[in-house]
C-alpha cells in the first residue's frame, strides 16, 4: 500500500516499500502546513527546483533526519556543502533506490537557491514504489511531453492548478487528457492570493471531461493507493 498526505502548496509525504520520501517540503511561512518541520522524519527528501516555496525546510528536515536528497546536480551539490546527504540527477536521468525508482522529467518553469545562486534546470519527478507510478509535475506550464509522461500507465499525477506562476486550470484539464492518469490532486493553490483556485471546479471538469478520479486533499489529509 502507498499512501500520499498533503502539506499544502506542493508538498507531500508519500510513504511505501517501508520508507518516507518527502517532496518540497515548504513548511516554514507556509500558512496551510499542517505540520512543523521538527515532526518530520523521513527517509529521502525530492526538491524539484530551488525556489523558497519548494526548497523550504529540505536541509533542516534532511539533516533532522539523516535523510537523502535526490535533486537536479546544482541542488544536490548545493545541499552536500550544507552537511545534507544527496543523490544528483537530472533531466531524463533515473536511478534505483530502496523504496524504488525515481525519473527527473521536464518542468518549465525557473530555478534559483535561497542564496540567489543557479538551481539548476526544474524538474517534475516520477517515481515507482510498491508497483505504483506516482507524478509530481512540480512547478510547470503545460507541454505536450507529458503525453509520453503517461504512456506506460499513472495511478496518480500531483498536478499544479494555481495558475500565475504555473498551469491554471483550464491548462491542468490538458495534462491530465495528455498523462490519462487513474487519479489526478490538485497542488500549488490557495495558499497566496496570487494563487487562488477553485479545486472542486477543477474536480468537476476533470470527472466530466476525463476518466480520471479528482481527489482534492486538504491539507493533512490522506490517499492510500491500494
Amino acid at each position: 500500500m502507498v499512501t500520499l498526505t498533503y502539506f499544502g502548496h506542493s508538498c507531500f509525504l508519500i510513504e511505501g516499500a517501508g520508507r518516507k520520501i518527502l517532496i518540497d517540503p515548504f513548511i516554514t511561512g507556509n500558512p496551510l502546513a499542517p505540520v512543523k518541520k521538527e515532526q518530520l522524519k523521513v527517509d529521502y527528501v525530492i526538491i524539484t527546483h530551488g525556489h523558497g516555496d519548494h526548497f523550504g525546510d529540505s536541509i533542516f528536515i534532511a539533516k533532522n533526519s539523516n535523510a537523502v536528497v535526490i535533486s537536479n546536480f546544482e541542488i544536490a551539490s548545493y545541499v552536500e556543502k550544507q552537511g545534507c546527504k544527496m543523490h544528483p540527477l537530472h533531466i531524463g536521468g533515473a536511478a534505483e533506490f530502496d523504496f524504488g525508482r525515481a525519473k527527473l522529467t521536464i518542468a518549465h518553469h525557473g530555478s534559483s537557491l535561497p542564496d540567489g545562486t543557479y538551481g539548476g534546470s526544474p524538474a517534475g519527478v516520477l517515481l515507482e514504489i510498491d508497483g505504483r507510478r506516482i507524478y509530481h509535475a512540480g512547478d510547470t506550464a503545460l507541454f505536450y511531453d507529458m503525453k509520453l509522461i503517461g504512456e506506460k500507465g499513472l495511478d496518480v499525477a500531483l498536478l499544479p492548478i494555481g495558475d500565475n506562476f504555473t498551469m491554471g486550470p483550464e491548462d491542468a484539464l490538458e495534462a491530465v487528457k495528455l498523462t490519462a492518469p487513474a487519479v489526478v490532486i490538485p497542488m500549488h493553490y490557495g495558499t497566496f492570493d496570487l494563487v487562488k483556485q477553485d479545486p472542486q471546479a477543477f474536480k468537476q471538469a476533470v470527472e466530466k471531461e476525463t476518466d480520471a478520479k479528482c481527489i482534492v486533499l486538504k491539507p493533512g489529509e490522506s490517499y492510500q493507493l491500494r
